[in-house]
């Protein structure tokens, strides 16, 4: 597939993009920007989430990992169903009560000032490496089979696609998000779908004869039994659990689409929808993966070292151009669902809990706007450098480094959140900051000696779940006589 031809599948599709942000933000002001003015239709919202919650990792690291890894991914999935559970039924109801627009002025009400700026400053670190993260993945593809043709550097790729990203999302914000985010869910699914077919049709074989091929094959094993692996089918399961909670239910980009619905039911609803779509659509994607392995290992297709170009190796050099053309189309959806709305939940985390402009500029929208804007600009400018700085170090599936580092950026707020909801001790709000640090750091420090004591035995992805409890239990310490 000639680079000319991706080229324009990309500036087709931008533009299209800009479009949707036209029509969204003419009518925009802040509160269109933070809250989408609290009128976005809850089945949109729903709908766009399985794009942002599935991403550039989903779309390209399940299927390549599938190779080493098998479906036991699915067990992970199966505990995001029970983790948006405890997301409708504890904190969708507590964040609606409140009427939050940051959802970290919650600790500011139950611990004090200090816990209130170290949750919001855990989740701009966190989610600022995570959208590196995703980010990262999908450019570093496109940069492999498009920019580097025309000699473009690195740099310059994340400079543009982050450019691009913050002018369609600087109006309008989340209201602008919950319409593209739909339509990048759409491209994404349509590519995993067409791409299948066109694989059947390559092997001349049925969807049903496919099924049953990938299931009699080592690829369909779910279940890992050996509890010294990190993907002990528990430890996947409470580790996927955990992680819907806290990069959901306790991130302000997923939650502030949420919060952009009518009223609570209508929350209610979004979070329920989407858990059980979820289900099938990751189904979907690690049959795929599998299928992209038996299909290269039909045709004796050599494949790339990095399990994270299988699928676009595979996609855009061996299935025709218009499995070309899908793939990189969905593969552009998943760059920019990766970073807008995590650009414009940083925008608003920062302006709110840290720089508290609406609380200084309440009676100035205009001054707002502006002050509002450049926070958007610097943050563009911070995703931008640590992409690039991610693309010196990187050397492993970018999910499993994802989900390794949400295990000890995220775990204080896990701690935090569930101190303060099921327990009613107050705590000395200016040590809770040493509390929140300290946690990851004897987490990392467990996780490295555990490792040399037990040879055999290895934490996976639970890890977030110590550093929970190691917050829960430094936060004890530090009760108010």
């Amino acid at each position: 597939m000639s680079p000319g031809l991706i080229l324009s599948s990309f500036l087709i599709y931008t533009a299209i993009i800009f479009a949707i942000s036209w029509i969204t933000s003419r009518k925009a002001d802040n509160q269109s920007f933070f809250i989408g003015n609290k009128k976005s239709p809850w089945p949109v919202v729903a709908y766009g989430m399985i794009g942002a919650s599935l991403s550039g990792v989903t779309f390209i690291s399940v299927p390549g990992w599938v190779g080493k890894t098998g479906f036991t991914y699915f067990m992970i999935v199966l505990g995001y169903v029970a983790g948006y559970a405890v997301i409708t039924l504890v904190l969708l109801p507590l964040y609606y009560k409140m009427n939050l627009t940051s959802i970290y002025t919650y600790l500011a009400t139950r611990f004090g000032r200090r816990s209130y700026k170290t949750g919001a400053s855990f989740f701009l670190v966190s989610r600022i490496v995570g959208a590196s993260f995703r980010m990262f993945l999908v450019v570093s593809v496109l940069q492999i089979f498009v920019f580097d043709y025309y000699g473009i550097p690195f740099w310059l790729t994340v400079v543009l696609f982050m450019v691009l990203i913050e002018l369609y999302t600087m109006k309008g914000g989340i209201k602008t998000i919950v319409w593209t985010d739909t339509l990048q869910t759409t491209f994404m699914l349509v590519a995993v779908i067409i791409t299948v077919v066109i694989v059947l049709s390559q092997l001349h074989i049925g969807l049903s004869d496919m099924i049953s091929l990938v299931k009699h094959s080592d690829y369909s094993r779910i279940v890992e039994t050996n509890v010294n692996s990190p993907r002990f089918f528990l430890k996947q399961f409470f580790a996927g659990m955990f992680i819907t909670i806290v990069m959901t239910g306790l991130d302000q980009d997923m939650m502030q689409k949420n919060l952009s619905c009518r009223n609570l039911q209508d929350a209610k609803k979004n979070m329920t929808t989407l858990s059980l779509i979820l289900v099938p659509v990751n189904l979907i994607f690690l049959f795929l993966g599998a299928v992209l392995f038996i299909y290269a290992a039909n045709f004796n297709v050599s494949l790339p070292s990095l399990t994270d170009h299988v699928f676009p190796a595979i996609a855009l050099g061996h299935l025709g151009i218009v499995a070309g053309v899908v793939f990189i189309i969905g593969l552009i959806s998943a760059a920019y669902s990766s970073a807008d709305s995590a650009l414009t939940s940083l925008t608003t985390s920062f302006s709110i809990d840290i720089l508290e402009l609406d609380k200084k500029y309440k009676h100035d929208e205009n001054l707002l706007k502006k002050k509002r804007q450049q926070v958007h600009i610097g943050m563009t400018l911070i995703i931008i450098f640590v992409i690039v700085l991610f693309k010196l170090i990187n050397n492993q599936a970018v999910i499993q480094q994802l989900f390794t580092f949400a295990g000890y950026t995220y775990g204080p707020l896990l701690g935090l959140y569930a101190f303060g909801l099921f327990t009613k001790a107050n705590v000395v709000d200016k040590w809770v900051p040493v509390v929140a640090i300290a946690a990851p750091v004897i987490t990392y420090l467990i996780s490295y000696f555990s490792g040399l004591i037990f040879p055999e035995f290895r934490f996976g992805f639970e890890l977030l779940i110590v550093n929970g409890l190691l917050t829960i239990i430094g936060l004890f310490m530090i009760i108010k006589k």
